[in-house]
């Protein structure tokens, strides 16, 4: 990431550097990344799959935690006055739905992340193939996302062409 904001830094500097009747020629672009991935179509689309996709595990790890839950005030209510052997069977059941939680909620988390990060590599890839096109076909001479950008000026930020462009595909 560092030899990027080099790179840019020096493309910038040479584009500083040039006169002001060749800077007039100079044509930069700006892309909000971020603002990207969450407004852009194919990203709502992509989010409402997940949600949809993920809905029953979620689910079924609330019902869990609710059984849990429900026989840990069991416990904390009639413990004292269980037989001792009904007492561990109980305390037994909880610490294995514990465990249970804990694992299915974990799994949950990593299979929701993989499947996060697969959905935004294909949005990213789609988004970069739109700005390589709207850059070559407006004559861009250089286009900056958020990583490499401290300032900006609205003036360059051409995110709502990215969007529209994403939109319409």
């Amino acid at each position: 990431m560092n030899w990027l904001r080099c790179f840019v830094g020096a493309a910038l500097l040479c584009a500083a550097s040039l006169g002001q009747a060749q800077a007039n020629d100079v044509k930069i672009g700006f892309v909000n990344m971020d603002r990207l991935l969450r407004e852009a179509a194919p990203a709502v689309r992509a989010l409402k799959k997940l949600e949809k996709e993920f809905a029953p595990r979620d689910q079924e790890l609330q019902k869990m935690a609710k059984q849990g839950k429900d026989l840990q005030t069991q416990l904390e209510k009639d413990g004292v006055t269980m037989a001792e052997s009904d007492r561990r069977n109980k305390e037994a059941d909880l610490a294995r739905i514990n465990r249970d939680l804990q694992r299915m909620q974990r799994e949950f988390r990593e299979d929701l992340n993989l499947r996060r990060n697969e959905e935004t590599a294909q949005l990213l890839e789609r988004a970069n193939r739109v700005i390589q096109q709207i850059g070559e076909g407006e004559k861009y001479d250089l286009i900056l996302t958020d990583a490499v950008a401290a300032f900006r000026s609205p003036r360059i930020d051409i995110t709502d062409k990215v969007l529209k462009a994403l939109a319409d595909k």
